[in-house]
């Protein structure tokens, strides 16, 4: 059943009924209902319902006449000059992608058709809330968009590193961006959500309780674009030769295993190197480590979307793997930078409309929403509508059209006809069986601004997200979400939340309001929906429980001193290039050291500008004289300690001793601590590294 438009859901109906407004001192009071302006569009028109887009039906498409949703979004589209309005930091490269089979019974797309066909590709890898001059390791989304230029036309996969999103509705998605964004009568914070603004929006949108699990936890500090999953978001359509369609989410798995960072380590990577994603991938790319990863569908009929527990075209939602198992259909390898980022980072286009026959549309309604806006933001970006002339963005297979002139135009109509039909039989025609056929999908319903009841739910997949953790993640979505809401100077906004929190799991609510130090819980938020309980964990969300099972692209920091043992450090580079790992040497000053038989180690880093947290692992191969010495360098001792405290494995010879003393780390704390000197140390060693961390240390530290 539907509800009557306007109503999203109970919670909000309440939430605007209460009619509240921030006094002088922060307070929230009531006021009447004379004193609330009303909202209207540009024009001065009254709005009725800025919570959802005009459909037919609750479960329907998006019609073009919604047209405070098209100047909403317009205007949201031309804000910014001349920067993306999210995405703004990326980085991209090209490659390729390779079909492995031929998935003709499921679609016609020319791409899927052949084993082993490889399809030129451009990815672009971004942060969503930053401007271009951020730094990498933000909290955030990061997206994944990947432009497939097929011989049928450009494909944008336009995804994310995280599966859902925070809102249901398009209409929504400029007050989500707006309220993450720099606060607009200050201009700060820059690239963070910790702000009073962006939780006041999330906790009177309890949609988006599923996404903030997926943020506040490890996912949103990824340790590089080559550790990291992308997901298409949403649920679209395969369509084969006989016009039979199947549904799909596209998921990408990264090769070398998901990984990411703890939040202090990310904190003090933005002060070493704001560039660290950035650097990681065209490190990889320039050395010919190239990034790959396994382009996996979740394919499912109508049958099963009709009796799945919530709604397929909710993008607050996910099918968990354990449910409907992913089937790799191909890979993605990045082998070749940009000649200029400018010309071919900064101008690629993408837009999630752009997709070739055989692939189609769902009616999710942040879907539809997309499709209908991104061309607004390509023509303010880009200048006009010619943007697809650059280079960058233009297909590689044979095109015609009639479209002509405009700002920048590089290619005309050639001849006589820039029209048809035309009885002069020159230039392009629709070809109804090469075309583009959409799929012929029945619709009924009431043409009104709806929200299906089968979007209702916005607890039941945030618990199960979180109790899909390990102990170690959820403490640190525990520590995320107090750190962020810290951060609000407004009480009510933080009692707010942990009412939601309340909802997803007892103990996370109980956690943050304790830490907080809200001594008397607040009652659960109302819910549309009672929450469920009874939906199993999901393995397939944990990153620890989805580990790699080498060290393989992964980057050991050396720390050696004068008259370092020359033999035992080339052993140990053999053996972490012999894992496919890379090993930096840092060194106390510029240059290098001497080493003990007087040959020559050149240093990548001196010990002040090479701290331990740009490292997955590290080393030290010291003499006792040269630890002793670098006991007097803070920047040496936070080296030791920071690896330590963020749960790495330590390498170290005998030497080290004085320096891992004065840096408060005891040689014998644990087994992330290994002795190098004897026959089996240095493959013990990597051994333990393919573990990537000792989470078990986390608690002693108490980071």
């Amino acid at each position: 059943m539907a509800r009557r438009p306007g109503k999203t859901s109970d919670r909000l109906a309440t939430i605007h009924d209460q009619k509240l407004v921030r006094g002088s001192g922060g307070e929230l009071h009531q006021i009447a209902e004379g004193d609330v302006p009303v909202l209207t569009t540009a024009q001065g028109g009254p709005v009725a319902d800025d919570q959802n887009t005009l459909k037919i039906g609750e479960r329907g498409p998006a019609l073009i006449d919604d047209f405070h949703f098209r100047e909403k979004i317009f205007h949201f589209d031309h804000e910014r000059i001349p920067e993306r309005v999210v995405h703004a930091r990326g980085y991209g490269a090209h490659g390729f992608f390779e079909t492995y089979d031929s998935l003709a019974a499921y679609t016609r797309a020319d791409i899927f058709q052949r084993a082993g066909e490889r399809t030129p590709v451009f990815v672009r890898f971004s942060t969503v809330a930053g401007s271009k001059g951020s730094f990498d390791l933000a909290r955030d989304v990061r997206g994944f968009a990947v432009k497939f230029y097929t011989k049928e036309g450009n494909w944008d996969l336009v995804g994310n590193n995280i599966p859902v999103f925070f809102i249901q509705d398009a209409i929504k998605f400029p007050d989500v961006i707006h309220s993450v964004k720099p606060e607009p009568d200050r201009a700060f914070p820059q690239a963070q959500s910790a702000h009073d603004n962006f939780w006041d929006f999330i906790s009177l949108t309890p949609e988006s309780m599923h996404m903030v699990m997926w943020v506040m936890s490890d996912r949103a500090i990824p340790r590089s674009f080559r550790f990291m999953q992308g997901f298409g978001v949403h649920t679209f359509r395969l369509v084969n030769a006989k016009d039979e369609s199947t549904f799909v989410k596209f998921i990408w798995k990264p090769k070398l295993g998901m990984q990411s960072v703890v939040w202090n380590e990310a904190v003090k990577i933005n002060g070493a190197d704001p560039d660290f994603h950035r650097r990681d991938l065209w490190n990889a790319i320039q050395s010919g480590d190239f990034p790959e990863w396994e382009l996996n569908l979740q394919l499912f009929d109508q049958e099963f979307a009709d009796n799945f527990d919530f709604d397929v075209l909710d993008p607050t939602k996910i099918i968990p793997e354990e449910i409907l198992p992913p089937v790799a259909v191909g890979r993605l390898v990045l082998d070749r930078m940009p000649d200029n980022f400018f010309a071919e980072t900064e101008q690629v286009a993408f837009m999630t409309q752009n997709v070739p026959p055989g692939i189609d549309f769902s009616n999710d309604p942040l879907l539809q929403g997309r499709n209908f806006s991104y061309l607004d933001t390509q023509l303010k970006r880009l200048g006009g509508p010619n943007f697809t002339h650059i280079p960058i963005n233009a297909p590689k297979c044979p095109f015609a059209h009639f479209q002509q002139d405009g700002h920048m135009a590089m290619r005309n109509p050639v001849g006589r006809v820039n029209y048809q039909p035309n009885s002069w039989n020159e230039g392009p025609r629709e070809s109804p069986q090469k075309g583009f056929p959409a799929f012929a999908d029945q619709v009924e319903g009431q043409r009104a601004r709806l929200r299906a009841e089968s979007f209702a739910d916005h607890y039941s997949q945030a618990r199960q997200f979180f109790i899909s953790q390990t102990a170690t993640e959820q403490r640190h979505i525990v520590m995320a979400l107090t750190f962020e809401l810290s951060k609000c100077e407004n009480p009510v906004i933080r009692e707010r939340m942990v009412s939601h929190l309340l909802n997803v799991d007892e103990t996370l609510g109980a956690a943050v309001a304790d830490k907080l130090g809200i001594e008397q819980l607040p009652e659960p938020a109302d819910a549309a929906v009672r929450p469920r309980d009874d939906l199993p964990a999901s393995p397939a969300l944990s990153i620890i429980k989805n580990g790699p099972d080498s060290f393989a692209g992964r980057k050991v920091g050396v720390l050696v001193s004068p008259g370092a043992d020359a033999a035992l450090l080339k052993k140990l580079q053999t053996t972490i290039e012999k894992e496919g790992a890379v090993m930096e040497v840092v060194a106390p000053k510029v240059g290098g050291v001497e080493a003990a038989d007087g040959s020559w180690v050149e240093a990548r880093h001196m010990i002040d500008g090479g701290p331990s947290v740009l490292f997955d692992a590290v080393a030290l191969i010291l003499t006792e004289e040269g630890a002793e010495r670098l006991t007097g360098e803070a920047a040496a001792r936070d080296f030791v300690a920071d690896a330590f405290a963020h749960c790495k494995f330590i390498g170290f010879t005998s030497g080290a001793a004085p320096l891992l003393q004065k840096a408060g780390v005891d040689p014998e704390a644990d087994e992330g601590l290994i002795g190098l000197d004897n026959p089996k140390g240095i493959a013990s060693f990597i051994q333990s590294c393919r573990r990537l961390r000792l989470w078990s240390r986390e608690m002693a530290v108490k980071l």
